[in-house]
């Protein structure tokens, strides 16, 4: 599933093409794009047709794009979630059906002239909406790439991302001293912190030298702070390098995979030495999914 970084590198390339773009027409091909949508296809075209897109806004793993009103702040956006393959892609304007494609908005940019956003989603995990936006309970802008204390509803229980000036590291600390659970369920649980899964958990844990299965709640300040860090370390890293591909079903919108895949240090590696110690890394199930870390580096903590 896209996490931080892969969003992050749609929402940026999306942003400079659709910041004050007007949506000529919408094609709706299949209408499982808009499960999260309350109301049809048809629906879902007429409302969006003649709007303007103000932004790209991103939240986590959720994007959205704000929808323009006359003389105020935009009250409505079109809000997205790329599921397990959604994509999101620019297109020329009449250009060929894509793959797996589900939706298409087809917008003129007072600037880059016509264009069609192809959302495609094999696994049709993915959804687009058009959604309220509400107040943030902090009064601070939504996510990255938006300036508006708002954010669509069906995003407001995500919690901020570590990415975000406004993330508070002292509330993460508190939430983690209230839980039991692991901390890499924690790392997972979107509703404490947003946009790390189980690539990059896999990732900052290893390099935090921290177990997968340590009870949050046990974890001193200073392992909490140098676990937030390395978090931040690696998703900046990621971002820098477009993310991380292991098949073509993440790209970004000009259909482009990243290479962060090349610089991981556990996850996906099982048996393959620890570029710290030398030992194997192991694989272990957790959560319907994988768990991927050195037992020699991270230790579980004695009880």
């Amino acid at each position: 599933m896209p996490e931080l970084p892969e969003v992050e590198v749609v929402r940026a390339g999306l942003a400079p093409a659709v910041s004050g773009a007007t949506i000529l027409g919408v094609s709706v091909l299949d209408e499982r794009a808009l499960t999260r949508h309350h109301g049809s296809g048809a629906q879902f075209e007429a409302s969006l047709t003649g709007r303007r897109i103000v932004g790209a806004a991103r939240r986590g793993k959720f994007l959205w794009l704000p929808l323009g009103e006359a003389d105020a702040r935009p009250a409505q956006a079109i809000v997205g979630h790329l599921g397990m393959s959604g994509q999101l892609l620019l297109r020329s304007p009449g250009a060929e059906e894509e793959r797996h494609e589900r939706v298409r908005l087809d917008i003129h940019h007072p600037e880059h002239g016509e264009l069609a956003v192809v959302f495609a989603d094999q696994r049709t995990f993915g959804s687009l909406a058009i959604d309220e936006l509400v107040p943030t309970p902090d009064a601070a802008p939504g996510g990255r790439g938006t300036d508006d204390a708002v954010v669509p509803s069906q995003v407001a229980h995500i919690a901020r991302d570590p990415l975000d000036p406004a993330f508070r590291d002292g509330v993460f600390r508190a939430a983690l001293a209230k839980k039991d659970s692991a901390i890499k369920r924690v790392l997972l649980d979107q509703s404490t912190i947003s946009g790390v899964g189980n690539i990059y958990a896999d990732e900052a844990l290893w390099a935090a030298r921290l177990h997968p299965e340590t009870s949050a709640r046990t974890l001193p300040t200073r392992a909490v702070n140098r676990l937030l860090a390395e978090v931040r370390v690696v998703l900046e890293k990621a971002l820098a390098e477009g993310g991380t591909s292991f098949d073509a079903q993440y790209v970004n919108v000009n259909g482009q995979a990243g290479y962060f895949a090349h610089s991981l240090n556990a996850y996906g590696r099982t048996g393959e030495p620890c570029p710290r110690c030398g030992r194997p890394i192991v694989r272990v199930s957790f959560m319907n999914r994988s768990s991927h870390y050195c037992p020699h580096c991270q230790r579980m903590p004695r009880a």
